[in-house]
């Protein structure tokens, strides 16, 4: 059974009880994939009994700061305390592109024996073939926000169960065929206004997908979790959750 650990809940604007969203999804045989890493997860990941070579690869959804301000000192710190194996880094061109200038920006190439980050560039269309492994096989679906964006739908080949992330986006009928017949819908509800979705608007997306269960996600904070579940079960029928951090998810 696949774990998915909820690492951070807000959106762009944290609290001290809810950091900025990011998600950690593990597999019963090792796999360890970071999805965004809007502010360091490090010690998180340290407190969950993880090393530094336990994670097998990083996805960032796109280049915001609240979703990519994190990784320089992530990198940085997974290789003082001495990792070897490579880590790739999935993301569209505009992403990583950005990531390099980032890191070039901070000399990673002068940290004697840094790890090899291998940046692999995804196509900005639906359906594109992320990884493929004994646990998972994860697929990108560009998403409608302010700049380029992609959501995730995770197929957890252990159980036969579908996981789908929207990430930042505005309602689009791309993200309903992502989400098309999911176990659990992860869904963002940061308000109604362009490149994003209020908790009402992710119901209709999971409504029109079809998901069996929705959880809320980079949200504002200022809310309460029932105001914003009682919002979105003004149109979708199913199970409707507000993550927190700390929140874990068995799909």
């Amino acid at each position: 059974m696949a774990r998915l650990t909820v690492l951070g809940s807000a959106a762009a604007v944290s609290d001290l009880a809810h950091d900025n969203t990011h998600l950690l999804l593990q597999g019963d045989r090792g796999t360890t994939i970071l999805i965004d890493c809007g502010s360091n997860p490090l010690p998180k990941l340290v407190r969950m009994g993880l090393s530094a070579e336990d994670l097998t690869a990083l996805i960032l959804t796109h280049f915001h700061p609240d979703h990519v301000s994190g990784l320089m000192i992530l990198l940085m710190q997974l290789w003082l305390m001495g990792r070897r194996s490579p880590l790739p880094i999935y993301g569209l061109h505009h992403c990583l592109q950005r990531v390099e200038i980032t890191m070039q920006a901070a000399m990673w190439d002068t940290w004697p024996d840094f790890f090899e980050v291998q940046l692999v560039r995804l196509p900005e269309r639906e359906d594109v073939l992320v990884l493929d492994c004994t646990e998972f096989r994860i697929t990108s679906w560009p998403a409608a926000h302010y700049i380029p964006t992609i959501a995730l739908r995770v197929e957890i080949k252990p159980a036969a169960h579908v996981l789908s992330y929207s990430a930042d986006t505005a309602p689009t009928p791309i993200i309903e065929r992502m989400a098309r017949g999911a176990d659990l819908l992860i869904h963002e509800a940061a308000g109604e206004t362009p490149g994003h979705s209020s908790a009402a608007q992710a119901g209709q997306t999971a409504a029109r997908a079809g998901a069996k269960r929705l959880v809320l996600i980079h949200y504002d904070v200022r809310r309460t979790p029932e105001e914003l579940a009682a919002e979105a079960r003004t149109t979708f029928d199913g199970p409707v959750e507000v993550a927190q951090d700390g929140d874990v998810y068995e799909i």
